[in-house]
């Protein structure tokens, strides 16, 4: 077997596991299945000749084997990780490229192009490039380098290792099948919606998905999981289907409130924060930049 044979993925996941030994919560945190995550360790130990974890009832344990490669491991995805972002960074001071990365469209009354003009007023060689990003990475591809900035919610998962500018303040509405029978009426308190079933966003972004859950609400009572949703249309057609209703920020209600769908206002849950984040080790002036354009055009509403 020569290095070219192991996979640096197949490395991050056996870190992973070796971090957490738990193989559902290595999944979760490398954005992966279960099954998949399995397969590609089964891969790295067939390829090494020797298993790198006890599995039992009782949990998982690195073997002498992991044990022994744990160490390497991590150097090994230390030195890939800085080279990575060395190429990244000379590759777009050359090209004066930004990543914005968005779950979907900040929108707000023409938020985003204010940002841009603001931006490419200060740096006109600058290339803006937006990337769409699936709700199961809360961070908008900060996590994993793909972005550069993002827009995204608070809380973020690792909150320690971004910064952000608050671009909105914004009211969580509760969005339901306007045949529901709270829908007739104009405002809600959260204590009516504790017994309805919620659609829930991907459980990669725990923090995430526990704050359109409002758990901070709910006094300790457990909420009921309608269905699991991981994009705007897919939470339009749940709602239709009656599978549950969801909180939503005031500012994506028109994502949401069409055919058969309505929002209304709910007392009891606290405001929801839409910030432009970056990570906390990327000092380029570039994202600097585009987060004092940022800073400049935000609003808070209440």
């Amino acid at each position: 077997m020569t290095i070219t044979d192991v996979h640096v993925r197949e490395l991050r996941y056996f870190v992973a596991v070796a971090e957490e030994l738990h193989f559902t919560r290595a999944a979760e945190r490398s954005y992966v299945s279960q099954p998949a995550l399995s397969k590609q360790i089964r891969s790295l130990e067939r390829q090494l000749g020797a298993p790198l974890f006890d599995r039992d009832r009782r949990g998982v344990a690195l073997t002498p084997a992991g044990t022994a490669l744990l160490p390497h491991a991590r150097a090994v995805l230390a030195a890939w990780e800085s080279g990575h972002e060395a190429v990244r960074r000379a590759r777009e001071a050359e090209r004066g490229t930004l990543v914005v990365g968005m779950s979907t469209s900040p929108g707000r009354g023409g938020l985003l192009p204010a940002i841009r003009s603001r931006f490419t007023a200060a740096h006109p060689e600058a290339v803006l490039k937006l990337r769409q990003v699936a709700w199961e990475d809360p961070t908008a591809g900060l996590a994993d380098g793909s972005s550069d900035v993002a827009f995204v919610w608070l809380p973020l998962l690792g909150e320690e290792r971004f910064r952000w500018v608050v671009v909105a303040a914004e009211p969580r509405l509760v969005a339901l099948p306007e045949s529901h029978p709270l829908a007739a009426r104009e405002r809600l308190d959260f204590a009516d919606l504790l017994d309805e079933p919620f659609l829930a966003l991907p459980a990669t972004g725990p923090e995430l998905r526990d704050h359109w859950l409002a758990l901070d609400a709910r006094g300790g009572r457990p909420p009921v999981i309608g269905a699991e949703i991981a994009s705007a249309d897919e939470a339009y057609e749940a709602l239709v289907g009656g599978l549950g209703v969801c909180l939503v920020a005031a500012g994506n209600a028109p994502l949401l409130a069409r055919d058969g769908v309505v929002t209304r206002p709910v007392d009891g849950v606290t405001p929801t924060y839409f910030v432009l984040a970056w990570r906390a080790d990327d000092t380029r002036p570039l994202v600097a930049a585009y987060a004092r354009a940022a800073a400049g055009t935000g609003r808070r509403t209440a």
